[in-house]
């Protein structure tokens, strides 16, 4: 197949979506298949401008520039291909191609939900509404979709009511990076890059700053057990840059200096991370898959979520569940106590009972292996071109 896949643009500085087209280049290039990137250059976005111009710059290269040169690319070029966005943010660059062999891969549907107030609290300005229409208008105009997960899926239909959609589940794939390991030598790893001594693990999570991975909640969680145990698990998070309003619910914290921020950790120091993590926290509020949970159960780690869709259908009847954090402060409080003394539980159990969760884990998260996520790729993207063609 020739495939050409549409990806944000570099300037856009997304994490997790260069991860996702690596692994699609990487496996589809792996079965003989040629594989070429479309995505917008930086030409106004480059102009030295203050950052709050720098971002409409970028919209007019992706909005205005580069359509123009697509439309160029499809006169051109008279190869058959199937079109593929690695992303249903990409929207608005559907209607370009939507008139031959395309599939739009859907990862969550949260920036859609909080423009249409469905997500309470999440305030979106006008000019957010009206971007978050556009990309929706953009992706209602196409017919074949893959979803990450069950959850994805029917947050889609409830955008699409197409009755001839054609519309597939697949599971991410975890990075074969991510294996069991040698939880001491990883600690030794953690300890010596941190300057500290980790030979007792830690606890750990992995994420941004998004309202959605809970971090605020995160470090209030890890507050309130550590007052109520008598163990002393410092907390590692690993991600970017605590927002301020972060840093302050970090700094109030009793036990502030037992909290630690990575940024710009690379994937070897990622995977000892994991390793090492007596317990991987991920009290996510909301997800589109929740890779996360999938790459900690991987490496040999405990985790504790949220009990609800998508992380349920990650974390099966592996991972602990704690409630969703609620919204009310009284509310919030009692959601720590309990979240605290699940905690509690977890890290206290037998090392017998620990090293068979953990063996169940590994087994477990073979269903998300990464070889097997892109033949069924593979497969979906051969039917769309039959259908297309028959």
């Amino acid at each position: 197949m020739n495939i050409i896949i549409f990806c944000h643009p570099d300037y856009f500085h997304s994490v997790s979506m260069p991860k996702f087209v690596e692994m699609l280049n990487n496996g589809l290039n792996g079965r003989g298949h040629v594989v070429k990137f479309w995505k917008p250059k930086p030409y106004f976005s480059k102009i030295n401008l203050p950052n709050s111009f720098k971002k409409w710059m970028g919209y007019i290269d992706s909005f205005l520039v580069f359509p123009v040169w697509v439309r160029f690319q499809l006169i051109f070029n008279r190869e058959e291909a199937l079109y593929v966005f690695a992303d249903q943010a990409l929207g608005p660059w559907v209607p370009l191609v939507n008139k031959f062999p395309h599939v739009i891969h859907c990862h969550d549907f949260l920036a859609q939900k909080s423009a249409l107030n469905l997500i309470p609290n999440q305030r979106i300005s006008f000019s957010g509404k009206l971007y978050q229409k556009l990309i929706r208008n953009g992706f209602k105009s196409g017919k074949n979709f893959i979803s990450v997960s069950k959850l994805t899926q029917n947050d889609l239909n409830s955008f699409i009511n197409d009755k001839d959609l054609f519309s597939k589940v697949i599971y991410n794939g975890v990075n074969t990076l991510f294996s069991p390991g040698d939880s001491k030598e990883s600690r030794d790893v953690l300890s010596h890059f941190l300057g500290l001594e980790l030979n007792n693990g830690y606890l750990l999570h992995v994420g941004g700053n998004q309202w959605y991975k809970n971090r605020i909640g995160i470090v209030g969680l890890y507050t309130t057990w550590r007052e109520i145990s008598d163990k002393s698990l410092p907390l590692i998070l690993i991600g970017t840059k605590p927002s301020p309003e972060l840093q302050v619910v970090i700094d109030s914290s009793k036990f502030s200096q037992d909290i630690i921020s990575i940024e710009n950790a690379d994937d070897s120091l990622v995977k000892n991370a994991y390793r090492g993590a007596e317990l991987f926290l991920f009290p996510s509020l909301a997800e589109g898959f929740g890779w996360p949970i999938a790459e900690a159960m991987a490496s040999g780690t405990l985790v504790m979520t949220t009990g609800e869709n998508p992380m349920t259908e990650v974390g099966g009847s592996v991972a602990f569940y704690h409630e969703k954090m609620p919204d009310s402060i009284n509310e919030i409080i009692n959601w720590k106590v309990k979240g605290a003394e699940l905690l509690e539980s977890i890290v206290s159990l037998p090392i017998d009972t620990k090293t068979q969760i953990i063996n169940t884990g590994i087994s477990w998260v073979k269903k998300f292996d990464q070889n097997e996520c892109i033949d069924k790729i593979e497969m979906v993207y051969q039917e769309i071109i039959s259908r297309k063609s028959a």
